[in-house]
């Protein structure tokens, strides 16, 4: 009897770790005391070892009373001698309740408030000086909608690979070799279809060019073995999982570095307040989709080629946390004197080599109004705050529809852009089916100021001839005389008369010249706002 019982006993436990480990295999919980899951990931552990072990002492009664039925007798025998296993576990799951309970205690924002503040550094800036303008024919005009319509279309002209693969719908936005760009790669069509392709890889990835919307499916002399389509230790999580097991991942995205390779970045976590509060990035596992090849950075030194370590969301949420606690914690209760919050969306913007996250700053009376806006780098979290009030960013999009509301489109999430010094929002008007048909300009300090035309730089012309009569011509203008060669010309009537809008090659001014019937006469006027 005492032979059998070890061998029971090695039995249970080899059962327990098998169940354990198949929720490990499923979850992928980090193995770190500051993380929840690990904690949750420790109690389920113990709750499988007691039922194992319940249900074998249950089989044995079942055995001793040679019924078919379970002896009830029995049963509650063996319930009854667990009585310190299940006093021992339930113990375990109060501590680890008390524990949660104090962290969460710990770490709220009514004792933390500063601190959450600090959470990113914000530096007030010239917006001018820190966006430069960008040519009309630079302006990217691609969404994620969009770039997700052009990489189905392209993939559906492959007959080779359209019956086998799918695309995934990340989409992310990185700068590659100085050009805005949106990147997805392939995943598999079905189970079957990667049991049939697993040994090659995924072929390719798809590339957007938010400019020109030019769409190229990149294939790949040896293909991606590791990605979110593979089933078992090939699937990126799981990799990356049994590679750093201790390390606690935010989101994984997809990018490719300056030479076209493809690469899988996945942000690490470290908490800043308290055992589990104040969330952060501390640095970044990059993965070579080809190769598995796995490299640490700390948040520092992560490669500049690297676009997106920190998520969009812990951005805009650490800029609540900002704007809500300036003064304390119960004054973003009570008073709410400069409490600030971010508008409900966001955008990117190219500048240099990197991404910036757009989105405005709004007061939390929600008066439809923005007090200025942040950019924020999304690889080192470099944040900048500009003072520049004027429309929140759904007011510019109502009037921007409402200058064609006769058409029924529905405008993109607008893009800052620096036009002329001026802050400025753009956006793609689309029809009902989703494809853009229009483009706005939509002055963010007076966003009644909006030009609309079926190109970018008729659009442009439109907005330079509504600022312009917005603003007047300066009293005392010197004139001056000036040559080059016509890039592109529009016109239009306003009151009755032809206006014509130049620009000319090399030159990011917007000329006008009126053609009055009166006088038989021509002038023309520079337009720089």
């Amino acid at each position: 009897m005492k032979g059998k019982f070890k061998l029971s006993a090695v039995v249970q436990i080899l059962v327990t770790a098998f169940l354990a480990f198949l929720y490990f295999w499923v979850e992928l919980p980090p193995i770190h005391p500051r993380s929840p899951q690990f904690w949750i990931f420790l109690v389920l552990i113990m709750v499988i070892g007691l039922g194992v072990h319940f249900a074998a002492m249950m089989w044995e009664a079942f055995r001793a009373g040679r019924n078919m039925t379970l002896d009830l007798g029995g049963g509650l025998a063996a319930l009854s001698s667990l009585g310190k296993p299940v006093k021992f576990v339930l113990g375990f799951i109060a501590f680890v309740i008390v524990l949660m309970v104090a962290a969460n205690v710990i770490g709220a924002p009514i004792f933390n408030a500063s601190r959450y503040r600090d959470l990113i550094t914000v530096t007030e800036s010239d917006f001018t000086q820190d966006v430069a303008e960008i040519q009309m024919s630079q302006i990217p005009v691609v969404d994620r909608d969009t770039a997700s319509r052009l990489g189905k279309r392209k993939l559906g002209e492959m007959s080779d690979m359209v019956s086998q693969f799918e695309i995934e719908e990340d989409y992310t936005q990185i700068n590659y070799q100085g050009v805005p760009y949106r990147v997805t790669p392939l995943t598999y069509g079905d189970p079957i279809k990667w049991l049939y392709n697993r040994s090659e890889g995924l072929p390719a990835y798809i590339t957007v060019n938010m400019v020109t919307q030019e769409t190229e499916l990149v294939r790949l002399e040896e293909g991606m073995k590791y990605s979110r389509g593979e089933l078992f230790f090939r699937n990126i999580y799981r990799h990356l999982r049994f590679h750093y097991p201790t390390k606690i991942f935010d989101e994984v995205s997809f990018e490719i570095d300056d030479e076209g390779t493809p690469y899988w970045v996945a942000s690490t976590v470290g908490y800043r307040i308290g055992l589990w509060s104040g969330k952060d990035i501390n640095g970044a596992v990059l993965v070579n989709a080809i190769t598995g090849a796995c490299t640490y950075y700390d948040v520092a030194d992560i490669p500049s080629w690297v676009d997106q370590v920190y998520a969009s969301d812990l951005i805009v949420e650490h800029m609540n946390d900002y704007g809500k606690y300036q003064s304390g914690f119960w004054n973003s209760i009570i008073g709410q004197r400069g409490v600030l919050r971010t508008t409900e969306g966001y955008n990117y913007l190219a500048i240099g080599d990197d991404v910036w996250l757009y989105t405005g700053m709004t007061s939390v009376l929600s008066d439809e109004s923005n007090t200025g806006f942040i950019l924020s780098n999304l690889r080192t979290k470099e944040t900048r705050y500009y003072v520049v009030p004027g429309a929140e960013e759904f007011s510019a999009m109502d009037s921007a529809q409402g200058q064609v509301q006769h058409l029924n489109y529905v405008a993109t999430f607008p893009l800052l852009l620096n036009v002329s010094g001026r802050p400025t929002y753009f956006m793609s008007l689309k029809d009902q089916a989703g494809l853009v048909k229009m483009y706005a300009f939509v002055d963010v300090e007076q966003y009644q100021i909006v030009g609309t035309g079926e190109t970018v730089d008729a659009a442009r012309a439109d907005y330079a001839m509504k600022l312009s009569g917005e603003e007047g011509v300066a009293e005392g203008q010197e004139m001056a005389e000036i040559s080059g060669v016509v890039e592109a010309a529009f016109e239009a009537v306003v009151d009755g008369n032809s206006v014509y809008y130049l620009m000319l090659e090399g030159d990011d001014a917007v000329y006008t010249a009126k053609s009055q019937y009166q006088n038989s006469c021509h002038s023309a006027s520079r337009e720089t706002g």
